[in-house]
This record gives structure tokens, sequence and C-alpha cells, in this order.
């Protein structure tokens, strides 16, 4: 059979097969150009409820806005972990690579490593600066807290898509039954005041907080001015601050005196507490209030909210933690169209004000704020305004650093909580500040090894 093809074959058989090999990929490249001619700009999102709400607002996305230049929007949802990956490594290859991805705070800064100039993201800092129709520039309209939060070395890399102010959801009607005035409470003093009057061991707690992660405390060390890191990329986990709120935060969560529970972060359990008056209050970011509304219908009227504490009389009444940034790769072939996609998707308020509805997201950009949405009394609130609560404490918002290594930093803090609530439970007081000392003094050299071995 060799012997026969060969003889038609006058080539060979070998070069014949790579031949067709070859003429079988050069039509495939041909028809996915001829495919990707009507793919203008690919985005990433790794958030269903942002491709849930971005798929009904790409339809009117005009390039030059008065044009009937209408170009096609590959919009994909990826996950958030696989996200990470993929776009690591389309980067490192150059291929396929998304016009626009929004990458979560808490994975920003390992795309910031490096060289500056390496950065895969574009440097947003030339773009904000420009004056749009208002006479401002797109720099006066974000809201400085959050930008910092994805600007390194001077660069900005990143749109913040949010706010994230934190406040307290609680129970009204418990509440009410119990003689409580939410207005009375203006510091942590005067909640853990009324906490230990509320909480009834094993049946009722006044709080929920993350006694095993880093979630709740990370939000309340940011409310006192620390965080993980500082401006300047300095690991600060260690410091005054975070042991004084270590010193302050356990107490809560652990001991005979604990006025706080944890029934899962989010999941069902924490959902069911809620609903059976387990727990009357909890920590609640603007994101959190709609999925509150879609898994606990039955309290529509029963639950309100209110300012965080104050940590001293006159001090800040709320927090952040995390968010989400939106930025403009270095490959795209087209940064003034993705811009311009950007801006619509993050600054154009007939997309943004509507969206607030949908998600109850407060948005980092100012302008937005003035839409009439944001003042709606909702009913399931017990008809409060919370647009207008959010932005009320919008400005108050801490700046949250981003670094490469926040996620490693995170790990380590949430090993110190598990650990000196362990050791609260077990001695109270006795030795806690010089265990909780040394003990983040430990978890902050091991991230500062990690660095020390990454430079970049």
């Amino acid at each position: 059979m060799r012997d026969r093809l060969a003889g038609v074959i006058p080539i060979g058989l070998a070069p014949a097969v790579l031949g067709v090999v070859a003429v079988v990929a050069g039509s495939l490249v041909l028809a996915r150009g001829e495919s990707d001619k009507h793919q203008d700009i690919t985005v990433w999102t790794f958030s269903n409820t942002h491709y849930d709400t971005f798929m009904q607002t790409v339809p009117g996305f005009r390039h030059n806005a008065d044009s009937d230049d209408i170009p096609v929007i590959d919009l994909q949802l990826v996950h958030y972990r696989v996200l990470d990956r993929r776009l690591r490594s389309t980067m490192w290859a150059g291929m396929d690579v998304p016009d626009l991805v929004e990458v979560n705070f808490n994975r920003a800064g390992t795309f910031f490593r490096g060289p500056v100039d390496k950065v895969g993201f574009i440097d947003l800092m030339p773009y904000l600066q420009r004056t749009d129709a208002t006479g401002l520039t797109y720099l006066d309209r974000v809201l400085p807290s959050r930008l910092a939060a994805y600007t390194d070395r001077g660069r900005v890399f990143g749109l913040p898509h949010d706010v994230h102010p934190y406040v307290i959801a609680y129970r009204r009607d418990i509440f009410e039954a119990e003689g409580i005035d939410p207005d009375s409470i203006e510091t942590w003093d005067d909640f853990i005041e009324v906490g230990r009057r509320l909480t009834i061991p094993d049946q009722r707690y006044m709080l929920q907080l993350d006694d095993t992660g880093v979630l709740s405390f990370e939000a309340l060390l940011l409310q006192r001015g620390g965080g993980f890191f500082d401006s300047q990329g300095a690991l600060t986990i260690d410091n005054e601050t975070a042991v004084q709120t270590m010193l302050w935060f356990v107490p809560l969560v652990a001991g005979d005196q604990r006025i706080s529970d944890n029934p899962a972060a989010q999941g069902q359990a924490f959902y069911k507490a809620i609903g059976d008056g387990y727990i009357v209050c909890f920590l609640c970011p603007d994101w959190l209030t709609k999925k509150i509304e879609m898994n606990l219908p039955q309290l529509a009227g029963k639950l309100a909210l209110m300012p965080l504490p104050a940590v001293s009389p006159g001090g800040r009444r709320t927090t952040v933690r995390s968010g989400t940034m939106l930025g403009i790769t270095a490959d795209t072939p087209d940064p003034e169209l993705a811009w311009e996609l950007a801006t619509y998707l993050y600054f154009d308020p007939a997309q943004v004000g509507p969206r607030f509805r949908q998600t109850n997201t407060l948005p980092a950009n100012r302008d937005a704020w003035d839409d009439p949405v944001f003042r709606e009394p909702r009913a399931y609130w017990s008809g409060q305004r919370i647009g207008e609560l959010y932005i009320r404490l919008a400005d108050q918002a801490p700046t949250q650093y981003s670094s490469p290594f926040q996620e490693q930093a995170a790990a380590k803090v949430g090993q110190a909580i598990a650990g000196a609530c362990a050791y609260y439970r077990q001695h109270g007081d006795a030795g806690f500040e010089t265990y909780v000392r040394d003990s983040l003094r430990d978890q902050a050299k091991a991230v500062r090894n990690q660095i020390q071995r990454n430079p970049f």
C-alpha cells in the first residue's frame, strides 16, 4: 500500500501528510480570521451579577457615541479562579488576551508585579485626566479611596467598579420589641452594651462575625485606619493598629462574654440564623443587601440598616473590604475603543443608575449618585432610602491598598485569628496580649519571607 501511494505521490507520504495538515491549519486560521473580524472587543468578568447586567447594557453601546458604528462585544463569564490563571497565561503567551477584564481586588495586585512597563494593563491616568462633557475630568468623578486600590507606582491600572460601604443590618422587629433605638448607638461601646442585653447564650446573639477567617476582622481593621499593606506596599499586619484591633475583636467572638456567633459566612445557615432571630445584627456591605432580599423574602419590612458604630465619638461610620476593577489590557489593538466601552459600563448614568436597582451596589462614580434611583425608598428595608445611606457614608470609606501578596497576608491573619480565639477560650485575658503580639509578629515574618523571595 505504501509503495502504491508513493508512486501516486511523488514527493513521498510524510511530506504529503504535512502538506495536508498545513492546508487544513491554514484554512482554520483564515476561517478564524473571518470570525474575528466580527468580534471587535472582548470583555471578561468573573461575576455572575456583573455579567447579567452587562448583557443588558452592551447592546446599546455605540462607537463614538453618535455614530452608527456598532462593535460586536464578546462578553465572557469566567470563573474567579479560572480567570486568574487564564488571564495570566494569555498575557504571557500574547494570544487571545481580552481587551477589557474585571479582576477582584484580592487578585489585582498579582497582575501589577514586575517592571512597571511590563504590567499587562495600560496606565489609565492619561485617560482619567481627560475632560468630559460636564467639564470635569474623569479623575474628579471617581472616589479617590477606591481608585487608590488599583494604583501602583503612580500608575492607575484599573477603574473601580464599586464602593462597597459597610453598614449594620439589624432585625428591626427585635429592636422594637426590646425597646432598642438604633439612633442611640453611636460607638462600638454603645453597640456592645446593647449586645450584652440582647445576647442569650446558645439562643440569640447580637452579631455575626467570622471567628475562623479574616473577613470580618479585615473590614473592622480598615475602619480603624489599619490594613494589610500601606500605600508604599509595606506589610502592616503586625503594627500597633492591628494588635489593638485583634485585642478588641477576639473577646467579641470568643469566651464567656462574647456577643457574636458565626453560623457560616453567607451560606444557608447564615440566612436561617437571621430568619430565626438567632442573629440580630450583621456586617452588611452594599452587595449583601441584595442577597438578603433574595434569600430572606419573608423578612421584608422586618430588617433595617444603620451606619457602622464608630470606634470613638465622631469617628468613621463605615468601612470597606475587597471590590472589583476594570482594566484595559496592554494587548488590546484599540485602547480608545476599550476606554469608550469602559466609561460606558462604569460612568454612563443611563447604565449605572438602573443597575443599582438590580444589585444595590454603590458605584465609585460620584456623578451617578445624582440619579433619583439612589433616593428611592425600599419597602424591604423598612422603607429606608438605602442608596442615600450608602452615599452619605461613601466619603468616609477607608483606603484599602492592593498587593501581590494580599491573599498570603489574609491567610496568615486568618491563622492568627483562629489561634487567638482558641487561646482566649482556654486562658481568657491571662497572657492574651503577649500571645497576640507574638502571633501577629510570627505570621508577618512568614509573609515578609515570601515577599523577599519574590521581589516582584
